[in-house]
């Protein structure tokens, strides 16, 4: 049996989609894709961390923060308890970036005895 060949989006935000080589399992297939999931879902849940800690510190209600955003309040709402779905990266990126933030991707090098990149964000002061 030949390898299947699955396509997946390397990025929400640039859309570029890359193909997958996996074993003959189907299995190996949906795992790949649950983990692009689960990492993507990772992100937008930190990002959202982040978002709801300016807020915060910021001490502004949920109506100011819809009009900045654009967005009807109870979405604010959904925000501000981590109902992401409607939400993606990109669009929780845009919302930090009008909150005068500035958003910095940085990629490098995992170390030698590190497998796989890990994924994090932070909020700098």
């Amino acid at each position: 049996m030949d390898n299947l060949t699955a396509t997946a989006t390397a990025s929400e935000w640039t859309g570029v989609s890359v193909p997958l080589r996996v074993s003959d399992d189907p299995e190996s297939v949906l795992r790949v894709l649950r983990q692009r999931e689960t990492d993507e879902g990772s992100l937008r849940v930190q990002l959202a961390s982040c978002l709801n800690e300016i807020i915060r510190e910021r001490k502004m209600t949920q109506t100011v923060v819809s009009g900045i955003f654009g967005i009807p309040q109870p979405h604010v709402s959904e925000l501000r308890n981590h109902k992401l779905s409607r939400f993606s990266s990109e669009r929780l990126l845009r919302f930090i970036t009008l909150l005068d933030r500035d958003v910095e991707i940085v990629i490098r090098e995992t170390s030698r005895r590190q497998r796989g990149g890990t994924l994090s964000v932070m909020l700098a002061s």
